[in-house]
């Protein structure tokens, strides 16, 4: 480990020779690389400072306690600066690990976020409404932006699908974990005999990619136009403003009507393909590391049952890390790190151990 840390702090000076260079400042797209990597860089390298800083003032302190010569008084101020010296160390070592292990590519991503109601009819689709609210929030406590590119709600206030883009640094690294079955238990409001139902709905969360990541031949996408409906105002329902894409490939359709412009919509349908485009990507080479992306929390099964939201009991279980909180209104209304962290510190651990 510690040779990694000082291969990294050597080429973390390097970079910053680089960077003070007036011929690579001339040349702003690879100063910008190197800024960027030294960027990357930065928060091991000051965390080492920091480690190396304890472990010479340890040093220190022991040979002064090796050498005698000390009354009483100084020997033990010496003693106890030793033992809070030590109590330091090992939490460094901890968070240095953690700092080593492979970052996710795609963390300081945007995402586009999938809500699809599952099984339950109404009440699934009146669950989904309550976590594209719950999602929104969460993203305005953080600062984010949410912007909603489809819907497809129902006549009570359910959604049946639902399309969000949420912008905002480090949204793929927080918001990977929610991927998966979300389940429901509570009376439903189209319930007369006041009976617990379990319903569920399924959320899908992917990095939103660049044109670089994903390139996309314009003679597999069949685009087609059409009128929007639904609630859209005047212009909404009356000019041809609704697009369609059919990547004709892998069968893939994404449609958008939110904006009256038709190449606005063009231009989100499109982010949506790209995004699930990679996706597809990622879960083929992933097939070959199944094994290992069992161990994993941020696995992105569709399928796994991640979380309960019990309204009775006003509870939220997470069931990756058996984790329960009973701050079921908090949480819906976007409170959601206490859970996230949770996660994020779980995953950690795991690829700690394979680490």
């Amino acid at each position: 480990m510690f040779d990694k840390l000082d291969f990294i702090s050597d080429k973390y000076d390097e970079l910053s020779a680089k960077v003070s260079d007036p011929e690579i400042i001339a040349n702003q797209a690879l100063w910008q690389k190197y800024a960027k990597e030294m960027g990357e860089m930065e928060p091991i390298v000051k965390k080492y400072q920091e480690y190396k800083k304890i472990k010479g003032d340890l040093k220190g302190a022991k040979e002064m306690l090796d050498e005698g010569g000390m009354d009483e008084e100084l020997k033990e101020m010496a003693k106890a600066e030793l033992a809070e010296l030590e109590e330091k160390t090992q939490p460094l070592e901890e968070e240095l690990k953690v700092l080593l292990l492979p970052k996710d590519p795609n963390d300081d991503k945007n995402v586009i976020l999938e809500i699809r109601a599952g099984t339950g009819g109404e009440e699934a689709a009146l669950f989904g409404m309550d976590l594209l609210r719950m999602y929104k929030m969460y993203a305005e406590n953080r600062g984010w932006k949410s912007e909603i590119i489809e819907i497809n709600d129902t006549d009570i206030g359910g959604i049946k699908e639902v399309v969000v883009l949420i912008k905002g640094k480090g949204a793929y690294s927080r918001l990977k974990y929610e991927s998966g079955a979300h389940r429901v238990q509570r009376v439903p409001e189209t319930e007369s005999s006041g009976r617990v139902h379990t319903s569920a709905a399924t959320v899908a969360v992917l990095p939103e990619v660049e044109g670089v990541e994903v390139e996309i031949n314009p003679n597999d996408v069949r685009v087609d136009v059409y009128r929007a409906s639904g609630n859209g105002g005047q212009c909404v329902n009356t000019t041809d403003s609704a697009v369609r894409l059919t990547h004709e490939p892998t069968g893939l359709v994404v449609t958008c009507q939110d904006e009256k412009s038709q190449i606005k919509n063009k231009d989100k349908a499109f982010k949506v393909l790209k995004s699930r485009l990679y996706d597809l990507k990622m879960q083929e080479q992933n097939k070959e590391i199944a094994d290992k992306r069992k161990s994993q929390v941020g696995s992105g099964d569709r399928s796994e049952r991640i979380r309960t939201y019990n309204f009775p009991q006003g509870r939220v279980s997470e069931h990756r890390t058996g984790a329960t909180i009973y701050k079921l209104e908090s949480f819906l209304n976007g409170n959601m790190d206490e859970i996230i962290d949770g996660l994020i510190t779980h995953d950690q651990a795991e690829k700690m151990k394979a680490f």
